[in-house]
């Protein structure tokens, strides 16, 4: 049997839905500013594309090691609909490339750390042959307990950064402290480890950090990961049809708002108005930037940021959101599956994660994602957003034998779905952490408390979705994915880790805020453009300057 696995980071490439951090990670849109820059060392600041980058970038093999039920098209994940006997799982590490030398790697955890002696723990490095020490910190507080490591000449032999923790002197820090994994890895060298082969180019030019291959990446879908959901079974009971533009929208939600009966017609939407308005991405500020008619604009000087932030406006204003939303506060998905709210926007794991915690209780629950349309109710425009997120990298004072066993390592974590590696990484040990029903691994207690995160980040396959408990669910979930990337283009600054000079890193980071206040009606839309003027003012121009200068040195990684 295989596991049922996520789409996205951090954990198989997902803050699943049933996590507080995936839920404020989604809502919050946290930034990622990354470095990359060129020079034998890695220029402080830049990034790297092009024929730079194809030098540097390691051959893509796909796997042939087992076909997805639902293959990967317009950016989509693949997926696997059905569920694999141990029998009938594959190799695709048929011998141990690990010494048996020890590594220590540091990683954040949201939960509490498992002793390293663990059964799953053991099993895994037996399986790898290597003997992995781990460092697990709180995840809350990650960014502190990382930025004081990389100040101190106390490196851990491998280091997890997810994207959001790549600020302040973060970025410049691992240059520095990190090794290169160019000559492991780039070009043909990347052979000897055919699972990393596997990984797709572009996540692969997300860790591209100093001009040099410094990371192990966690691959993505680069479609949008932010679905507007609904509750198709109360849509269905009512007879309500799905609107098909924002005009539709408000005057259905205007309709079917009760708030005697408690029942609200959406909880804040900020997140899908971006999209339905056209507007570039806000989780990646390199992305906040798109190449227009010979002018580099950013995202916050476009009509549709301002269209997308003045439609949300008039939710809250018609008092068709759930007032909890209005407060911040509570969890709009709990609130969805209560039916509160009968439309919400969160990431595309809660599909999977809310249905198969609802059908415990609510054997007719059903949750659909609308399609996203644009502005007029035509197709939408949508961005692409990075292809990976998460990053692991090697000390410096690693020595050669270390970096091989991490890469044997990531080797084994990056095993495709359908095989033997992807399994124990998945879900440990048969018995222990897991047993299995119906045909399918459920994870005991101690399944739940052990394996979870840890080897998650140190290797990933290609995007894919799977889970064979619900097929319904993971078809659905990737046919969204590949009706939305067939509307999907690529901004001038997709796939590429890009550094911000220290002096303009800060310079937007009251807009999400100002954004916030603006839908809820504490501020107007004036407001914002007063902002952007300033924002060019204090450096914005100057920052576009660099940016451009920035595209017509490296080019452009978009197609």
């Amino acid at each position: 049997m295989t596991p049922n696995s996520a789409t996205s980071a951090p954990s198989r490439r997902s803050f699943l839905a049933s996590t507080a951090v995936a839920a404020a990670a989604v809502a919050g849109g946290m930034p990622l500013l990354a470095a990359c820059g060129g020079g034998n060392d890695g220029n402080k600041d830049g990034t790297t594309s092009g024929k730079d980058a194809q030098k540097i970038l390691p051959t893509f093999v796909a796997s042939s090691v087992v076909t997805p039920d639902l293959p990967a098209k317009n950016g989509s994940a693949a997926g696997f609909t059905k569920a694999i006997a141990d029998a009938d799982l594959k190799t695709s590490v048929p011998k141990k490339l690990g010494s048996g030398g020890k590594i220590k790697v540091m990683a954040p955890l949201w939960g509490t750390p498992p002793s390293n002696d663990n059964a799953y723990y053991t099993a895994m490095n037996e399986a790898v042959g290597v003997q992995v020490t781990w460092q697990n910190q709180d995840g809350n507080t990650y960014d502190e307990k990382l930025g004081a490591i990389l100040a101190s000449s106390e490196i851990p032999d491998a280091v997890v950064v997810p994207g959001w923790n790549l600020m302040g002197k973060i970025p410049s820090a691992i240059n520095a402290k990190f090794a290169d994994l160019g000559p492991y890895l780039s070009g043909d060298k990347v052979k000897d480890y055919p699972n990393l082969a596997a990984v797709p180019s572009d996540a692969w030019q997300r860790a591209i950090f100093g001009g040099r291959l410094r990371a192990i990446p966690m691959p993505g879908s680069y479609v949008t990961d932010i679905a507007p959901f609904y509750r198709k079974d109360l849509f269905e009971k009512k007879g309500y049809e799905t609107p098909k533009s924002p005009a539709e929208f408000l005057s259905w939600a205007k309709e079917v708002t009760d708030a005697k009966a408690k029942v609200w017609a959406c909880d804040d939407l900020k997140w899908s108005a971006f999209n339905f308005f056209g507007v570039l991405p806000g989780s990646d500020k390199a992305l906040w930037w798109n190449l227009d008619g010979g002018k580099l604009i950013n995202r916050i000087e476009t009509d549709g940021y301002l269209e997308a932030l003045e439609w949300t406006r008039k939710l809250y204003a018609a008092g068709v959101v759930h007032p909890d939303a209005k407060a911040v506060k509570g969890d709009a998905a709990n609130r969805f599956g209560a039916g509160q709210v009968l439309v919400f926007n969160g990431n595309l794991s809660y599909w999977w994660g809310k249905t198969s915690e609802q059908r415990t209780q609510k054997p007719d629950f059903e949750m659909a994602a609308m399609d996203i349309f644009g502005a007029d109710g035509g197709d939408p425009t949508l961005w692409a957003v990075q292809p990976a997120n998460i990053f692991t990298f090697v000390s410096k004072k690693a020595t050669k034998q270390q970096i091989k066993d991490f890469l044997a390592l990531a080797n084994f974590c990056a095993a495709p779905y359908g095989t033997k590696e992807r399994m124990l990484t998945d879900y440990g040990v048969e018995g222990t952490d897991y047993t299995v029903k119906n045909g399918l691994p459920a994870k005991t207690t101690k399944g739940v408390n052990e394996v979870n995160g840890a080897y998650d980040y140190t290797g990933d396959p290609a995007a894919y979705v799977a889970h064979p408990d619900f097929p319904d669910i993971t078809k659905l979930m990737v046919e969204w994915q590949q009706r939305m990337g067939a509307f999907t283009k690529k901004s001038s600054f997709y796939g590429l880790t890009v550094t911000e000079p220290n002096r303009w890193t800060n310079l937007a980071n009251d807009f999400e805020q100002l954004e916030d206040d603006i839908v809820r009606g504490r501020k107007k839309i004036s407001d914002m453009q007063q902002a952007v003027s300033d924002w060019k003012k204090k450096g914005g121009d100057d920052l576009r300057a660099w940016y451009k200068k920035l595209l017509d040195d490296n080019g452009s990684t978009a197609k």
